[in-house]
């Protein structure tokens, strides 16, 4: 499985609102449908998103059997200081995938 698509500027003012976009690459099972021959098709979720900038949490999300697969998240961030940016999304089974960004603050 290829890992997450994270869309972040490279330089950024002081003080400025940047937009970080991610997307992550996962099926989203819902547990209802069924298989070619039947069979149930077992109940596979991302349960939550977070991201931190420089170790401090900025933003996380809880995601229901609604969200489509592949979920893409966007939200925004103030940039106060040059560092990296953390990506966390946890399935209902404890499984994770991560992936990083660096910022420069000018």
């Amino acid at each position: 499985m290829a890992g997450p698509l994270i869309t972040v500027p490279a330089t950024v003012k002081r003080g400025e609102v940047f937009e970080i976009k991610t997307l992550v690459r996962h099926p989203m099972e819902t547990g209802y449908r069924r298989g070619i021959s039947g069979e149930a098709i077992p109940r596979d979720i991302i349960g939550s998103f977070s991201c931190t900038y420089n170790g401090e949490e900025i933003f996380r999300a809880e995601l229901f059997p609604a969200i489509a697969a592949n979920p893409f998240i966007s939200f925004f961030a103030t940039a106060t200081e040059s560092g990296e940016l953390a990506f966390t999304w946890t399935d209902e089974g404890g499984k994770s995938q991560t992936g990083t960004a660096s910022i420069t603050v000018t």
